[in-house]
């Protein structure tokens, strides 16, 4: 079972299972992972759709039994990560951590999905079961859409983060841009032709980023090949790319299995792909958060747990718990 909603779409959507076409494909950070949908995106009756329910008594108990990093030793493994930062001159790696909530007897899924699509309307929003996995998500964040007729690509810049109030500082500033230029050079090697906007703020929900958007045209067989260079992004990963995923490898408490993957929908008309950030795994008994941050040499681990902690609202906040 999926249910989801393309961004500025008000439309529930779902794959129909009737034949054996990938409707959606979600694929792991680690890309050793993927959860298929079959069958033609179809629009899900209003009707139909209430009679549905969603609750975490039907899902699967957190096999893990782990627990959360706690305040502190966050702090002081980001401070380990910053070390490795300085030392070896990074402009960015992204660390994350896991918020894991058990505090609830009974969570609303559908009701919770509900929530999370009327705070995060320019979002991907999506729920699924499958029987062993369950997740939640909302994001913003496009790794690439393709045109099926023109052949035009689009991908985006998306880093920094702070709440919508405040200004941004070097340090947001920096970090964004090795994200730019890290996409810049990859579409060079695809085409000689890129369009890039000015940086402009892109709000989501209770937090913004610095986004910076990008077209081109590519020939069609190139597009599988495009998303795996450029997946996973600076923005999920860092730069260098197989320095930092070596080090997320090593200073990460969990693995990120499908948070910082990627989604892919296929339309009559596009090819979709999405960034599975702002997301958390469903389980009878506890909701994992996955949330990280872009760090660099001017990072404070207090600033970094709090930008943390915002992020994770996203999902917490629009639980329907009781």
């Amino acid at each position: 079972m999926i249910y989801f909603k393309l961004p500025f779409d008000g439309r529930l959507l779902s794959a129909d299972e009737k034949n054996i076409k990938n409707a959606v494909n979600f694929y792991s950070y680690n890309g050793l992972d993927q959860i298929s949908f079959h069958g033609n995106i179809v629009e899900v009756n209003s009707e139909e759709y209430t009679r549905v329910s969603i609750t975490n008594k039907e899902l699967i108990n957190d096999p893990t039994n782990s627990a959360a990093e706690t305040k502190e030793e966050y702090c002081k493994t980001l401070q380990e990560v910053i070390e490795v930062i300085k030392e070896n001159n990074l402009p960015k790696l992204v660390y994350s951590r896991r918020k894991i909530f058990t505090d609830f007897n009974t969570v609303d899924y559908k009701e919770s999905f509900k929530n999370l699509c009327e705070s995060y309307p320019n979002a991907f929003r999506y729920l699924f079961n499958d029987g062993e996995n369950a997740w939640m998500g909302a994001f913003s964040e496009v790794l690439g859409k393709f045109n099926k007729s023109t052949h035009k690509f689009e991908t985006m810049a998306l880093a920094g983060t702070l709440p919508v109030s405040e200004d941004w500082s070097e340090k947001e500033i920096e970090e964004q841009k090795p994200v730019t230029t890290y996409i810049q050079n990859i579409l060079k090697n695809y085409s000689d032709n890129i369009q890039q906007s000015d940086t402009y703020d892109h709000i989501s929900g209770n937090i913004k980023h610095l986004r910076t958007d990008f077209k081109t045209h590519i020939k069609p067989e190139d597009l599988d090949k495009l998303i795996q260079d450029l997946h996973p992004t600076p923005a999920v990963c860092g730069i260098p790319k197989d320095f930092c995923n070596e080090n997320i490898r090593k200073y990460e408490k969990f693995p990120r299995e499908f948070y910082a993957g990627y989604i892919k929908i296929e339309t009559e008309e596009s090819i979709l792909y999405f960034v599975n950030l702002r997301c958390a795994r469903l389980y009878k008994n506890a909701v994992h958060v996955f949330v990280g941050g872009g760090i660099t040499a001017q990072s404070n681990p207090e600033k970094e747990w709090t930008e943390t902690e915002l992020k994770s609202e996203a999902i917490l906040k629009n639980l329907a718990i009781s």
